[in-house]
């Protein structure tokens, strides 16, 4: 114990990245080649060293360390840095973590260092010996990404998408692009949805109606059918940022002075609404509150539920991912053996039992979509026909639809962020062998902007594109007459949302996955 006690107390001295920078030198082991420069960090394996060539990594192993700035290899243990979004800090990280160190066979010691900052301490308790440590900071997305940029931080855990500042700058840092689906992982999913007070009486609202209250248009509930009050609008500081979800899916409406935007998480807003009665705010299904959560409506009839199996395939719109983002750079075989374990089946049943939904890939029947075949059936029009409705169900009678759709970025054929993770997870399905024998068919859906024939070629496209994402990561001859893959297109004909809003186009424009048998 006195060992371990030890260790603890030297934990600022044996992190893997310095306090400050100081001289060290490296020497192979014949002496023939010496590297000098300022000591960055040592991961167990490999050291980074600031040199006049550039930052280098060397093998350890081959080398020895002389200098002020050489750590102690007796006395090292990894340590894993992770900030951003405090709801996934708090609850998921830990619970994740957990079941990492139990997989291992290792204790976790639990501390707070300050109002923000937790010490996991992994503990080998066979050895009486420290494996490693957790540094988790919940601090906001944003500082996340800032503390990554200025090496503060080796991980970031975000509950949106890099923005396109962040991008630029972590490239111009040397730490890659975070767009790489080897940069970003989907750990987990999470929504966005309007929340009130419990003694509001409004149920739903629509993208239109959140546009107008949100720039000042409408203030008060009576014009949505409510009471005779003001509306107090409140937004986080990420939602109101130029390029957010959120902004794009009121079609950019500026935001108006008198909504309060002053908070950094969406924890301090539900905490607003719930002290007040004429109270709106965008919260997340992860925190809850004493809220009431406001249904999604579109002026065509449509509605959007922000229910499991609708995050998982995104048909809901606000539909976030929860992603771990991590540099173009080595980190220690800690934490290289973490992020393997995050997106492994067992994390996500972890995930399952938090506040967050899990990415487990479900099945959903013929007979589960008969909310949406009355849709279709109710805005068929001139361009759909009848025969079209009749060939869809034909194909589908008896298949089932997983809980994994692909959808693209805006004005895009690429995938977005959430779908080049889900065609990560098929191909492992498909590996595993969970559809062989089977038929995975990628139905193509477009919007209906257009005539009817280009949407259809259009979907079709879109759905061998999938296909072929998918095919480039599978082992195509071990998979080899096991599982038949077919792309098809049906356009428009079952629409998911109305086609008067960006929103809703952008819910159209997707390719499912149906399961059926071998013909």
């Amino acid at each position: 114990m006195f060992f371990r006690s030890l260790l603890l107390g030297l934990w600022g001295a044996l992190i893997p990245v310095s306090l400050s920078a100081q001289d060290v030198s490296l020497m192979s082991r014949d002496g023939n080649i010496e590297i000098s420069g300022n000591f960055l960090s040592f991961d167990g394996e490999f050291y980074r060293v600031a040199t006049d060539l550039g930052v280098l990594t060397v093998d350890a192993s081959g080398v020895r360390c002389e200098g002020p700035g050489c750590p102690s290899l007796d006395d090292y243990f990894a340590q894993v840095r992770i900030s951003g979004d405090p709801k996934a800090t708090e609850v998921l990280l830990p619970a994740l973590i957990t079941g990492f160190a139990s997989r291992n066979g290792y204790a976790v010691e639990v501390s707070a260092l300050d109002f923000d900052l937790t010490r996991y301490v992994l503990v080998d308790a066979e050895q009486d010996l420290v494996v490693g440590e957790f540094l988790l900071s919940a601090t906001s997305n944003a500082e996340g990404f800032a503390e990554l940029i200025s090496e503060n931080a080796d991980v970031v855990i975000a509950s949106r998408a890099v923005s396109a500042e962040e991008r630029s700058m972590a490239r111009d840092a040397g730490l890659g692009d975070l767009t790489d689906p080897l940069r970003a992982r989907v750990v987990a999913l999470d929504a966005l949805l309007p929340v009130v007070s419990r003694s509001n009486l409004i149920e739903t609202l629509s993208l239109e109606d959140l546009a107008k209250i949100y720039s000042g248009e409408v203030s008060n509930w009576a014009e949505l059918g409510g009471a005779d009050a003001p509306i107090i609008a409140h937004l986080t500081q990420d939602d109101v940022r130029e390029g957010s979800q959120f902004r794009h899916m009121i079609a950019d409406t500026p935001i108006s002075d008198s909504v309060v935007v002053s908070h950094k998480t969406h924890e301090a807003v539900v905490t607003a609404v719930e002290a007040d009665p004429y109270a709106v705010g965008l919260g997340r299904l992860s925190v809850g509150g004493a809220v009431q959560k406001v249904g999604l409506t579109g002026s065509c009839g449509f509605a959007a539920e922000a229910t499991p199996a609708d995050i998982k395939t995104e048909d809901f719109p606000f539909t976030r991912p929860v992603f771990l983002y991590t540099p173009a750079r080595r980190l220690p075989k800690l934490a290289r053996e973490f992020l393997a374990f995050v997106v492994s089946p067992s994390a996500q049943l972890i995930v399952a039992r938090t506040d967050f939904v899990d990415q487990d890939i479900e099945s959903l029947s013929f007979r589960d979509q008969g909310r949406r075949f009355a849709n279709a059936i109710a805005r068929a029009g001139e361009e759909i026909s009848l025969e079209d409705l009749q060939e869809i169900t034909s194909r589908f009678q008896g298949a089932e639809r997983l809980t994994l759709g692909f959808r693209f970025e805006d004005g895009s054929t690429k995938l977005d962020a959430q779908s080049r993770s889900n065609v990560h997870l098929l191909a492992e399905l498909v590996e595993a062998g969970v559809f062989d024998g089977k038929a995975l068919v990628f139905a193509g859906f477009s919007d209906g902007q257009g005539s009817a024939s280009v949407n259809r070629s259009l979907s079709k496209r879109r759905a061998n594109s999938v296909l072929s994402s998918l095919t480039r990561v599978l082992d195509a001859e071990f998979v080899a007459g096991r599982v038949t893959f077919t792309a098809e297109g049906y356009g428009e004909a079952m629409p998911l949302a109305c086609d008067d809003v960006d929103w809703g186009r952008s819910l159209n424009r997707r390719v499912e996955v149906w399961v059926t048998d071998q013909r």
